[in-house]
């Protein structure tokens, strides 16, 4: 009887035994289960700290992540293959404005309209003007009707006078394809991020600093090749390159204006002067209709070449921009 209960006891024991292991591993599971989940909520954290930006353009989006880098997210309005003259926002993104930490503007014809709306969306949203300081060039294009030429001088006084008003001189928009002006605009931005996130200054200045570098050495290559062109003019659909001809004494001839096509008699007018200047190249965007363009090159047996002044990859494109425009002027 001895030796029964003995054994019993025994039983009991190393069953006691193995729930006590039992359980010391289903808190060590737990205990692991529970680390991996406050790593996982560790790393997941810097992305929900972001700034989440909205701005305008592509381009724009290339200058803030080029000083943001990891610590922004960028929303952009005008979607690929818009125009920037005539976009209209679609709703959805009037609503995803309201997690917005800040809309970037810039200065493009849409903003006039619509800035109103953006603030409705969120009436909390900084609006930051990233063209603060620069002085912008009036817009230069085939703008009167050339088909009509019984204006007064009296009339064109009153024109003039009403443009330095401002009630009709259209100011162009275009900074971002000036490498100089894009310094300014990028030190702008870099400000206007230290204020949203101070923490992070030393991140943004680091990142500013690059930037700059690599905008001067871009302003440099451009300016190389411009060096040897033999002319300096060069002819295009939509006067959007007034800044970047500013910076390399260039000439920008524009076909269309303000949304006006030219009239026949322009048309005419620039078929003389493109035969007059040697011009064998005419150049156009993506973002509008290419039949004027056609209808010129035609006339003059000229090729067509698109000059995207909406791309995102923006030092790219303003090299190659200039590498075409360079080898239209030898």
């Amino acid at each position: 009887m001895r030796i029964f209960n003995y054994k019993l006891i025994n039983l009991l024991l190393i069953f006691t035994l193995f729930n006590l292991v039992g359980c010391n591993q289903e808190k060590k599971t737990e205990n692991l289960s529970s680390t991996n989940t406050n790593i996982e909520e560790t790393v997941s954290n810097p992305s929900e700290n972001k700034l989440n930006l909205t701005v305008s353009l592509l381009p724009q989006k290339y200058f803030v992540e080029k000083i943001g880098g990891e610590l922004v997210n960028v929303n952009v309005m005008v979607e690929p293959g818009a125009s920037a003259e005539t976009y209209e926002p679609l709703p959805q993104q009037l609503a995803n404005l309201s997690n917005s930490s800040a809309y970037i503007s810039i200065g493009v014809p849409f903003e006039q309209v619509w800035l109103e709306k953006i603030k409705s969306a969120n009436p909390q949203i900084p609006i930051i003007n990233s063209g603060e300081g620069i002085e912008k060039i009036p817009m230069i294009g085939h703008h009167h009707d050339h088909e009509n030429e019984n204006h007064t001088d009296e009339d064109h006084d009153h024109e003039k006078a009403e443009g330095k008003e401002g009630e009709k001189e259209s100011l162009d928009p275009h900074i971002w394809l000036s490498p100089k002006l894009a310094k300014i605009q990028a030190e702008n931005i870099y400000q206007e991020l230290v204020k949203l996130d101070p923490k992070n200054q030393a991140i943004y200045q680091k990142n500013l600093a690059t930037f700059i570098t690599e905008i001067e050495t871009l302003d440099q290559q451009i300016t190389e090749k411009f060096a040897n062109v033999n002319k300096r003019k060069f002819m295009i659909y939509h006067p959007a390159w007034g800044y970047f001809a500013k910076d390399y004494n260039l000439e920008q001839i524009s076909i269309e204006f303000e949304g006006q096509e030219a009239t026949s008699a322009t048309l005419a007018s620039l078929i003389k002067q493109a035969k007059e200047d040697n011009i064998n190249v005419i150049f156009a965007q993506p973002q509008f209709s290419q039949k004027t363009v056609e209808t010129l090159a035609k006339a003059i047996n000229a090729e067509v070449v698109i000059l995207d002044d909406l791309a995102p990859n923006w030092s790219e494109n303003l090299l190659q921009v200039a590498d075409k425009l360079s080898q239209s002027m030898k």
